[in-house]
């Protein structure tokens, strides 16, 4: 399939860069293959039965942007350059590989201060990222990029407004726990505790996973043979109390309804070999286009997508290429709100 399949023409005022308040008063799109029905978030419960089962992803967003100076000494005397540093994944002995900007001011064995508590020594640099050593561990590291990070909101958010301090709220689940992630797992940010509640009272279960959303999410298909495209890794949890709350809900006949494209593609990591959740840690690429088989997921909840991007490719793949078209012309049409900050859909590929 080619790139283009999965393009369409987007009006700009419909990209969200807050979010609605509360969370749940959201709109929600629910699609079967034969209905489109237009719906709040508070909603959801209504469109679910006693028995099925949300799967939650709690990673926790890192604030992964920071601002720093590079100090260099020179035969004028002592130059400085502003550094801002995206950090992408952790690495062994409080190393993080990191995007820099510019990448080109800076050097191997150069360090790059972002606060007074921390820097980080420049190790390596190649394919517009660098490898950087903190001088700082642990919780000590943790606190100290607590108070000089900023959050990493999407590039589409980023281009039009700075982060602040409603982002620290606003661009995190209210169950998130796990640190590690630098986005966030969005279609989670439509619940709220008056949701919550709704659903405990429809007897809904849930069950919790992890996956670590890396900047990968945000790059783009470069190819124009999609089947050339290489997907990013993240890496991902599934406990076995986890794996056995899921496989006992589908026992007893409940759906399983990831909460977002990252949560779904965990299930079909772990699902990938014989088609049941088992329990499941490490790296996952799994590159999901039309004609996957979908092995654990019945429903998704999940925002609405960039154009030509691997989360485009992924709903056209769980509803129909054609039906997903139709679904974002309804949605663009009737004013849905897009992207990290925007709305919601439900889909049910089983009508």
């Amino acid at each position: 399939m080619k790139l283009s399949d999965f393009d369409f023409d987007l009006p700009e005022r419909l990209i969200a860069t807050r979010p609605a308040r509360p969370r749940s008063s959201s709109r929600l799109l629910v699609t079967k293959p034969a209905s489109l029905t237009d719906a709040r978030s508070i909603d959801l419960p209504r469109f679910l039965r006693r028995g099925d089962r949300l799967v939650l992803h709690d990673t926790k967003v890192i604030p992964a942007r920071l601002s720093g100076t590079r100090q260099r000494a020179g035969a004028g005397g002592e130059t400085a350059a502003r550094i801002e540093a995206t950090l992408l994944e952790p690495r062994p002995g409080g190393r993080w590989q990191a995007l820099l900007k510019p990448l080109k001011k800076v050097r191997d064995g150069e360090v790059i201060v972002f606060s007074p508590e921390l820097s980080a020594t420049v190790e390596g640099r190649g394919e517009g990222a660098a490898l950087l050593a903190f001088n700082l561990l642990g919780d000590d590291f943790d606190a100290a990029l607590e108070a000089a990070g900023a959050m990493p909101l999407p590039p589409y958010i980023a281009g039009r407004r700075a982060a602040d301090a409603r982002d620290r709220e606003d661009y995190q689940t209210i169950w998130a726990r796990r640190t590690g992630a630098v986005a966030a797992p969005t279609a989670s940010l439509h619940f709220d505790a008056a949701l919550m509640a709704a659903l405990d009272a429809a007897g809904i279960e849930r069950t919790h996973v992890t996956l670590h959303v890396g900047a990968g999410t945000f790059l783009p298909v470069k190819v124009d043979d999609i089947s050339e495209h290489r997907m990013h890794s993240e890496w991902g949890e599934i406990t076995p109390g986890a794996a056995a709350e899921i496989e006992a809900t589908r026992a007893a006949g409940g759906r399983i309804v990831p909460v977002g494209t990252t949560a779904l593609r965990l299930l079909e990591t772990a699902a990938r070999e014989t088609g049941a959740v088992r329990a499941f840690s490490g790296d996952t690429d799994i590159f999901i286009t039309p004609g996957f088989r979908f092995r654990a997921s019945d429903m998704l909840m999940t925002n609405f997508h960039l154009p030509k991007s691997t989360l485009m490719m992924l709903v056209s793949a769980f509803m129909g290429s054609e039906r997903i078209r139709e679904i974002y012309a309804h949605a663009i049409a009737g004013e849905y709100r897009f992207f990290s900050y925007g709305d919601a859909s439900l889909l049910d590929p089983s009508g």
